[in-house]
């Protein structure tokens, strides 16, 4: 019998069966969902993976870039990526502020698509682009994610 103790990180799984109960935690990717509700009865020689999907958020850490500074939010629900954002962006002129504003728009919609931070930079915003995947990458380690 497989049931859900808890939403702790990821999602964590009691198997209870031969020879004893293990508490399992899924927390990278990929993992393989399988529709669950109430208990599961699987055969001891069987592997099952149980996936909840679990809504977190966590925030990178702040990158300096050659206009600024920059950290990204990651949403994750499950095992998907659903939302990127910027929640900080300082940068010291104008026309650098639109620049990163037009590039972090690009690089969010790659990140959306990828599911990762291994994204292509936005050509003329090489700095900017390197800040954001950096950051992307702390929040996503941050959630136990690639």
């Amino acid at each position: 019998m497989v049931h859900v103790v808890a939403e702790l990180a990821r999602v964590a799984v009691v198997v209870h069966g031969p020879p004893a109960p293990a508490v399992l935690y899924c927390t990278r990717m990929p993992v393989t969902a399988v529709p669950f509700a109430g208990e599961l009865f699987v055969h001891a020689t069987e592997t099952v993976v149980v996936v909840v999907p679990v809504t977190c958020s966590a925030v990178g850490a702040s990158e300096q870039f050659g206009y600024g500074i920059l950290d990204v939010k990651v949403t994750v629900s499950g095992t998907r990526i659903t939302d990127v954002s910027v929640p900080t962006l300082e940068v010291a002129e104008y026309t650098s502020q639109q620049i990163s504003a037009q590039a972090i728009a690009l690089l969010r919609s790659e990140v959306l698509t990828a599911q990762s931070a291994r994204i292509d930079a936005v050509s003329g915003a090489t700095f900017t682009s390197e800040a954001y995947a950096a950051s992307l990458q702390a929040a996503l380690d941050a959630l136990h994610m690639k």
